[in-house]
């Protein structure tokens, strides 16, 4: 029997996403002038107001925290007073201090490799066939209608001139009882806006202002957002869109009010949309703000990276890794795959586990060392989702000097050959 599956994303202006991001420019600016930097920032943000707290060690950085709040703020679009939120004008207050003796003895090791985990705790990755990245098919529709909706609030001239920074998306996909995805059901779009007269859609609105201008911006969506977002997808994707689909349109018939000013936003509350939209499962610790020997982090791209790799290599449709460490411990204290009966190898998922446990190395400083994860790579997660992007190289100031890095590289399919090879496919 079919049934169906939701997932939601937010976008860049959504005020938890706000806070991600100033978490993670704040990270960035500290690996840039010092890679060994630890960082653990959280950030808060209402009207008016962004509180910077949380740990740091290293031993040559200066980061000025309220131009790198300021900058980020400005970047993502709140540069009017009348937000109630914007880059120019709001209160910053940082309260970051040194980070704790005790854990920095448990993670500086004398070698390198005996790096211990930055703090217990199990993480997972997952990866399915939904889509050409191998991400769940609901979220990333979400993601990819609200990065579109970016980009036209932020061309000028802009066809829909009147949109705001914080923006919500969710789609419901139904799914085979093959767990095949057949059709989209139902888009949700909550976007903030303007106050302003729509004329035109009066009459159908039975002359109330405000669903006219609700109506007028419905219509845009259908017929300037929708169209964009099919026309950027594959075929395969593509022709889910059947044509009979739900579309929900600011609900609430209004949304003037958002970001900060509308309500508080804090670092690592959007977990989910950061990861698999609820498919698979989640360990529970945030990723933004967090430098790389925090297993948080970097356990969870690694176990994203085995899992991709794994389903691409044809071991299995779809696959669950979990890690779990003990704090100051190099190896991790257990690897766990489901596969969810799709395996195409002759084996459990115990075994398969093992042999993973052997392909690839999960000490924490083996992973960085994968990933380049000392690097200011990480702004670009902190918005539309830390896994199923796009992987890419630029070139970065660190310490300084010019230097070309990997972001996303959690995301390359480098290790295809290898798992077919230990898997004999």
């Amino acid at each position: 029997m079919n049934y169906l599956f939701s997932s939601e994303s937010v976008s860049e202006g959504h005020p938890d996403k706000v806070a991600d991001q100033i978490s993670d420019a704040i990270l960035d600016e500290f690996l840039r002038q010092d890679p060994e930097s630890k960082v653990a920032c959280e950030t808060f943000c209402t009207a008016g107001l962004v509180v910077v707290g949380g740990e740091v060690r290293s031993d040559n950085a200066y980061v000025d925290i309220h131009a790198v709040v300021r900058n980020v703020i400005a970047r993502i679009g709140y540069t009017k007073a009348e937000y109630g939120f914007d880059a120019s004008s709001c209160g910053i207050i940082s309260t970051i201090h040194e980070q704790s003796a005790d854990i920095n003895r448990g993670v500086v090791r004398a070698s390198e490799d005996e790096q211990g985990a930055g703090d217990q705790g199990m993480m997972f990755g997952y990866a399915c066939r939904d889509t050409e990245e191998y991400m769940p098919l609901a979220l990333s529709l979400s993601h990819r209608l609200l990065q579109i909706l970016a980009a036209i609030r932020r061309a000028e001239p802009s066809e829909m001139p009147y949109l705001r920074p914080d923006a919500k998306a969710q789609f419901t996909v139904e799914f085979s009882g093959h767990h095949r995805p057949v059709r989209v059901h139902t888009i949700v779009l909550s976007t903030q806006h303007d106050e302003f007269y729509a004329p035109e859609w009066l009459d159908a609105a039975g002359g109330d202002r405000d669903e006219a201008m609700r109506l007028r911006i419905e219509n845009d969506v259908r017929t300037i957002v929708l169209p964009r977002l099919i026309a950027s997808l594959p075929e395969r994707t593509a022709s889910l869109f059947k044509g009979d689909w739900k579309l929900l349109v600011n609900p609430t018939g209004k949304f003037v009010i958002g970001g900060p000013a509308g309500d508080t936003g804090l670092t690592g509350r959007k977990i989910i949309v950061d990861t698999y939209g609820g498919r698979g499962a989640h360990g529970g610790g945030a990723f933004s703000g967090k430098d790389s020997s925090k297993v948080d982090r970097s356990a969870a791209y690694a176990a994203r990276h085995i899992a991709k790799n794994l389903v691409a290599a044809g071991v299995c449709d779809e696959c669950l890794v979990q890690l779990a460490y003990a704090i100051g411990v190099a190896e991790p204290v257990s690897v766990f795959v489901e596969t969810y009966g799709s395996a195409h190898v002759d084996m459990g998922d115990g075994d398969i586990a093992a042999r993973v446990a052997g392909l690839f190395d999960l000490r924490p400083a083996a992973i960085v060392r994968r990933f380049g994860l000392k690097n200011p790579i990480f702004g670009p997660t902190a918005a539309y989702g830390h896994v199923g992007r796009k992987p890419y190289k630029a070139v970065v100031k660190v310490c300084g000097e010019p230097r070309e890095v990997q972001f996303f590289g959690w995301e390359l399919l480098d290790m295809v050959d290898q798992v077919k090879q230990a898997f004999g496919l």
